[in-house]
């Protein structure tokens, strides 16, 4: 059973910066997507960022584009979202998903989900 377990949010004022973590347990890294999504409250879900770990191919909501960035450990079960020059609107619960040779530039098809962590960006 493939378990993600994100860590790093908080609360910052506008213009700051968080790095959030999502750790994998429960499988074998190589060919997997693995992407951050955040909802808002009374929002729908979104894709915000991925990574295709096997070449680290990624890509980026319009909406967060030069200013966050998805990486991933050397070992690859650890990935990570920094997020900078944060805004208000940023304000979400940011959950960490993985999906099994699926194509990243598709925000749809994920398998696996995070309990998710909260960021708040105040302004």
């Amino acid at each position: 059973l493939v378990q993600l377990a994100e860590s790093g949010g908080g609360s910052v004022q506008a213009g700051g910066a968080l790095r959030l973590s999502c750790e994998s347990r429960g499988r074998t890294p190589g060919g997997y997507c693995m992407a951050w999504f955040r909802q808002a409250p009374g929002r729908e879900r979104e894709g915000v960022a991925s990574i295709y770990e096997s070449n680290d191919m990624t890509y980026y909501a319009d909406s967060v584009k030069g200013r966050f960035k998805i990486s991933q450990g050397n070992s690859k079960t650890t990935v990570y979202l920094q997020m900078d020059r944060l805004k208000p609107e940023d304000t979400a619960l940011y959950y960490c998903a993985a999906a099994y040779g699926k194509y990243c530039g598709d925000w749809t098809g994920y398998d696996y989900w995070g309990q998710g962590t909260q960021v708040t960006v105040s302004s």
